[in-house]
């Protein structure tokens, strides 16, 4: 039985425009179809940060100087981007696969993620999603917007929004059929439309769930041998930036959490990854987690690179 492997792509796999983006996926779709060719069954999530803030600032950019368009609910961004995300996904991995003559579908599955409505993140938000700002710029759209900014890893200053836990993946079911019928899927695009659960039905919330939080959901709950981020660096590193830093083939889990602590990563790039693959291999039966670049994943799944996370 072919091993089950569940990707979460980085923002650095699509780009910043859907032009962009047409162009990067390309070089996605051959790392995916890569492993796929391995004998892997492949399972992809993807973040949508850039790509939700894009598209609730057009709304609202249109809404408030006289345009026709209405101002579009938070959830409803984010079913659009996992739309137009998954279908550039899709259709070049689709193509890569027809190009290498395997015989497997791709397709896209606009999903659903549950969260707690008391979840505390709906009290503090954290998630950056949009572009980046300079601090004057920021000080001045969040006094006209009310919205909340905060410095990201020295790259400047984004939006933030709550990022409640994954609690369910709506549509489990049918994303475990498709893998099972030979298909690979692309799912909780975004980290999932989040929506909460009332009277046995589901609501939209102005949210965005980490990307690599609902992949290690996915991995925990599609019993997948093996959680993989990929990001923008082959390997994780302590004293990142600095004239100690330091490259880590491996960790344990003891060792991520002693570095978390001595506050190794920061939150808004490496912290929620070293977490998501905490959260996987701690419940989740002889598996290991690795972290690397897309360039590099092949290798890395080879054992020649990247960093291991293992219990």
């Amino acid at each position: 039985m072919a091993k089950r492997l569940v990707i979460a792509l980085g923002g650095n796999a699509l780009g910043n425009t859907p032009e962009q983006q047409l162009e990067l996926v390309k070089k996605t779709a051959s790392t995916i179809v890569d492993l796929v060719e391995e004998g892997y069954d492949v399972v992809v999530g993807h973040g949508n940060g850039p790509q939700v803030g894009m598209v609730n600032l057009a709304f609202e950019y249109s809404a408030n100087n006289g345009g026709k368009t209405p101002s579009m609910p938070f959830p409803e961004c984010g079913a659009m981007t996992q739309g137009y995300i998954g279908y550039h996904l899709q259709q070049s991995i689709q193509r890569e696969l027809n190009n290498r003559g395997i015989k497997k579908d791709c397709v896209t599955v606009v999903t659903q993620v549950v969260v707690d409505k008391n979840d505390p993140a709906f009290d503090k938000p954290t998630k950056p999603i949009g572009s980046f700002y300079n601090k004057q710029q920021a000080e001045a759209i969040a006094a006209e917007k009310g919205y909340t900014f905060v410095e990201d890893a020295g790259r400047g200053y984004r939006r933030v929004v709550p990022s409640p836990i994954p609690v369910e993946i709506v549509e489990l079911s049918t994303v475990e059929k498709l893998v099972n019928n030979n298909t690979v899927v692309i799912t909780v695009g975004g980290g999932g439309i989040p929506v909460v659960k009332d009277d046995n039905w589901y609501s939209g919330v102005a949210a965005v769930i980490d990307k690599d939080r609902a992949s290690s959901k996915l991995a925990l709950d599609l019993k997948a041998d093996m959680l993989v981020i990929l990001t923008a660096v082959e390997k994780v590193c302590i004293n990142f930036n600095k004239p100690n830093q330091q490259e880590l083939s491996e960790m344990s889990v003891e060792q991520a959490k002693q570095y978390i602590q001595e506050g190794h990563f920061a939150a808004g790039s490496m912290l929620p990854k070293v977490q998501a693959c905490l959260e996987y291999v701690n419940n989740c039966e002889n598996s290991q987690a690795l972290i690397t670049s897309l360039e590099k994943a092949k290798e890395a799944l080879q054992g020649k690179t990247g960093t291991i996370i293992h219990k």
